[in-house]
C-alpha cells in the first residue's frame, strides 16, 4: 500500500514532470553573469531566466532551459546538453572554463554569446570565439555606440521565421566585429544600418572603423555551422534589460537559441507570451538603493532623443579631452577644501 501510495505521489508531482526530459529533449544551459551596470542595464540574471521561461513554458518545444549564475561547479550540468548560453560582463564568466567549452564545442555542442560576452581579448577570441562562433568584438576594431537599429534577419534561415517586417530597438548594439578568416561561412543573421541620425551615443570604444562603418549594412548577430557538427551564434544586442519586451526582438533571440541547439525552429517562429510590465521587472539585480521600476519600451521615444555630437574623431577627441579636464578641476576643488 504505501508502495502504491509513493508512486501516486510521484506520478502527481509537477516538479517530476518540469524537471523529466526524454530522449528527444533538446537542453539549453544559461550561464548568466554578475550584477554590474544600473538597474535595468546588463541584466543577466533577469534576462536569462525570462528566456528560460519563454522556451520552458510557453514555446511548446520539447526544450529544457536551465539557469545558472556563473560557471558552473558542478561539471555534471553539461551531460547531454544542446547549447550553452552565455550573457555576462565579458568573460567573466566563460574564463573560469575556457578548456571545458572548447572540449563542448569540439563534440558538437552550441556555443552562443550574447552582448559583452562577445569581447574577449584579442588573443582569446583568435583562440576560441572566432573557432567557436565565427567572430567576437575587438577592442580597437569594433566599437559599442547606443544607437537605433531598424534589425533585419537573414531571409530564408530559421532565425527569420516568423519576423516578416524588420524589428526597431534602440540598444548599444556593437559592431565590425572581427570575424574568422574565411568569412564566407559566417552567417549574416541580422543586419542594420548605423546612421548619424540614429546614433545617440558615442562612447568609450569608438574609433575610426566606427566612423567608416556609417551608412553600411552592420552585422548585429552571427552564426557559424562548424566542422565539428556543432553551430555557434554571437549577438552584440542585449544591453538594456527593457527590450526583451518586443515581441520579435526577443522572437529573434528565442530562435536563434533553438538553431543553435540544433533543434528546428518553428515555421512562425519560437512562441512566447508578450512581456508584461511585472514580468520585466522579475529576478532584477539588486542596489543598495531601491530599484527603480522599468518601464515597458518605447522605441519612438528613443528616436526623439537628439544624435550625439561626438561622431567624427575630431569631436570625438575633443569630447573626450573636455571630459578629462572637467574631472581634473572637480578633483582639485575638492583638494582645495
Amino acid at each position: 500500500m504505501a508502495t502504491k501510495f509513493a508512486l501516486l505521489l510521484l506520478a502527481l508531482s509537477p516538479v517530476v514532470f518540469a524537471n523529466t526530459a526524454s530522449a528527444d529533449t533538446t537542453n539549453v544551459l544559461f550561464l548568466a553573469g554578475g550584477r554590474s551596470h544600473a538597474s535595468g542595464e546588463h541584466e543577466f540574471n533577469a534576462g536569462c531566466r525570462l528566456l528560460a521561461k519563454a522556451l520552458n513554458e510557453q514555446s511548446g518545444l520539447d526544450i529544457q532551459a536551465t539557469v545558472i549564475n556563473g560557471w558552473p561547479e558542478d561539471q555534471s550540468v553539461f551531460k547531454d546538453v544542446d547549447a550553452v548560453v552565455i550573457y555576462s560582463d565579458g568573460t567573466s564568466v566563460i574564463q573560469h572554463g575556457w578548456e571545458r567549452a572548447d572540449q563542448l564545442a569540439k563534440s558538437g555542442v552550441g556555443l552562443m554569446f550574447m552582448h559583452y560576452a562577445v569581447h574577449p581579448s584579442a588573443e582569446q577570441g583568435e583562440r576560441y570565439f572566432r573557432p567557436w562562433i565565427g567572430g567576437a568584438m575587438e577592442t580597437g576594431w569594433s566599437v559599442n555606440p547606443h544607437w537605433v537599429a531598424d534589425l533585419q534577419a537573414l531571409p530564408e534561415h530559421p532565425i527569420s521565421n516568423g519576423v516578416t517586417d524588420l524589428v526597431r530597438a534602440y540598444d548599444e548594439f556593437y559592431y565590425n566585429m572581427r570575424f574568422q578568416e574565411d568569412r564566407d561561412q559566417v552567417l549574416d543573421l541580422v543586419t542594420a544600418v548605423p546612421t548619424r541620425e540614429r546614433l545617440k551615443r558615442v562612447i568609450n570604444l569608438w574609433n575610426q572603423h566606427g566612423v567608416d562603418g556609417i551608412g553600411k549594412r552592420q552585422t548585429l548577430m552571427w552564426g557559424v555551422q562548424r566542422e565539428d557538427g556543432g553551430r555557434g551564434v554571437g549577438f552584440t544586442g542585449g544591453h538594456y534589460h527593457r527590450n526583451w519586451a518586443i515581441d520579435d526582438y526577443r522572437k529573434l533571440v528565442l530562435n536563434a537559441i533553438v538553431w543553435v541547439a540544433g533543434a528546428d525552429v518553428p515555421q512562425d517562429g519560437v512562441p512566447s507570451d508578450t512581456v508584461t510590465e511585472d514580468a520585466l521587472n522579475e529576478n532584477l539585480d539588486t542596489y543598495p538603493k531601491e530599484n527603480p521600476r522599468i518601464p515597458l519600451p518605447n522605441v519612438e521615444e528613443f528616436m526623439q532623443l537628439p544624435p550625439a555630437t561626438n561622431v567624427s574623431m575630431e569631436d570625438y577627441e575633443n569630447a573626450k579631452a573636455g571630459q578629462k579636464n572637467r574631472v581634473r578641476k572637480a578633483k582639485a576643488k575638492q583638494l582645495a577644501k
